[in-house]
């Protein structure tokens, strides 16, 4: 299979360089901006009257993907307390859960792509990582949300399998299905930018369709189930 991006992930430095600190810091505003829609867009969609879909994975996974795990944790801690201190009403607690989230999600699909930079390995991290995910949230759900929700343990308790764990798979599912989507647009369009550098390789037509049309069908279908689970349909 060919090489998912057609781009190469900048060349391990010392430390990081300014362009890559640029784009971070960019990644960190477009990631605040598309939480805040997708929060807006999607309150219809709220599950059982406060899991909301969050669409902001999908820019912290193209930079997981780009940088490595490393800056999967630095956008999302940096992210998620931006969200705390403006629009959140979680305070720490919702901070702590934006961030196991994020991490247990895109640092296992970034360290596996970081290894191996195709389309396989790819689509295997996105897949580890929501299953990790999703039971880590499992944990999580059942010991934090109790306290900021004021909702009895076992109430939460009787909500793992028929919400939670739903819930964080079609999430996954969604964020994983548009991170294929919109990836390689993303990258060229920073590399037009000059905020990472030129590819030496050169992705597949074919291939590059393929890869848009499962990532359609998967996001579509993850916006049915989240519809299903809201009770919207």
């Amino acid at each position: 299979m060919s090489e998912f991006t057609a781009s190469s992930s900048p060349k391990a430095k010392s430390g990081p360089d300014t362009r890559t600190l640029a784009c971070t810091a960019m990644l960190c505003a477009v990631a605040y901006v598309v939480m805040y829609l997708s929060k807006s867009l999607f309150s219809f969609m709220a599950v059982a009257g406060f899991l909301k879909f969050d669409l902001k994975d999908v820019i912290i996974a193209i930079g997981g993907f780009l940088f490595g795990p490393l800056n999967v944790l630095c956008v999302s801690v940096a992210v998620s307390f931006i969200e705390m201190i403006t629009v959140s009403t979680t305070g720490p607690w919702g901070l702590l859960m934006n961030i196991i989230s994020t991490c247990t999600f895109l640092c296992p699909a970034a360290y596996l792509y970081k290894r191996n930079r195709t389309f396989k390995w790819a689509i295997l991290g996105l897949c580890i990582g929501g299953i990790f995910m999703t039971g880590s949230m499992m944990l999580w759900n059942y010991l934090v949300t109790p306290i900021y929700q004021g909702m009895p343990r076992q109430a939460i308790a009787d909500m793992l399998l028929p919400v939670f764990l739903p819930f964080n798979l079609t999430k996954g599912l969604m964020n994983g299905a548009l991170t294929m989507l919109l990836y390689k647009p993303v990258v060229v369009a920073l590399r037009k930018a000059h905020l990472v550098p030129e590819s030496s390789g050169q992705g597949s037509k074919t291939s590059t369709l393929a890869v848009s049309l499962v990532a359609l069908f998967l996001a579509a279908t993850a916006v049915f189930l989240g519809l299903v689970l809201a009770k919207v349909i």
